[in-house]
């Protein structure tokens, strides 16, 4: 496939994470990094990422919602993780905060070549969040940027 086709192919495919789903990576990839050491607190995070603490507490609702958060109370309270960072997908919180996962409508009418494509590629970037847990992603993150490859 020539570059421009693909390019092309990279627009009509392309699925684009809002920032609600980047963002709310972005606390639960901190708050697996902190998994077993107590709570932290949406500051800090707002701080650490430069992101707007006020927008983190309106995605942190419907994370807690799904149980992947807990939320502590108290002088040193702030949020922990819901349960163990390996149980917890890259998938399962971009569904909870974006909606199913699918690059491009598949019409039934379409011909039959581009809706095996566009299935094919909405699987393979189901197959890569479904894959991913947090606790792959906070062990990339945390500076170890050989551990792992992700392709799609």
């Amino acid at each position: 496939m020539q570059l421009m086709e693909a390019e092309k192919l990279g627009v009509l495919a392309g699925m684009k994470i809002s920032t609600k789903g980047r963002y709310g990576l972005t606390i639960m990839i901190e708050l697996a990094k902190k998994h077993g050491e107590g709570p932290t607190s949406l500051k800090s995070i707002a701080q650490t990422h430069n992101l707007s603490e006020h927008y983190l507490e309106q995605l942190i609702a419907p994370l807690r919602n799904a149980g992947f958060v807990k939320s502590i109370r108290g002088a040193y309270g702030g949020y922990i993780i819901g349960s163990s960072p390996n149980e917890i997908t890259a998938g399962d919180i971009i569904r909870v905060l974006e909606g199913p996962i699918s690059p491009v409508e598949v019409l039934e009418d379409e011909e039959p070549a581009k809706r095996e494509l566009w299935i094919r590629i909405r699987d393979a970037v189901k197959d890569v969040l479904d894959s991913t847990t947090l606790e792959d992603l906070a062990s990339y993150t945390d500076g170890n940027q050989e551990a792992y490859m992700f392709y799609i």
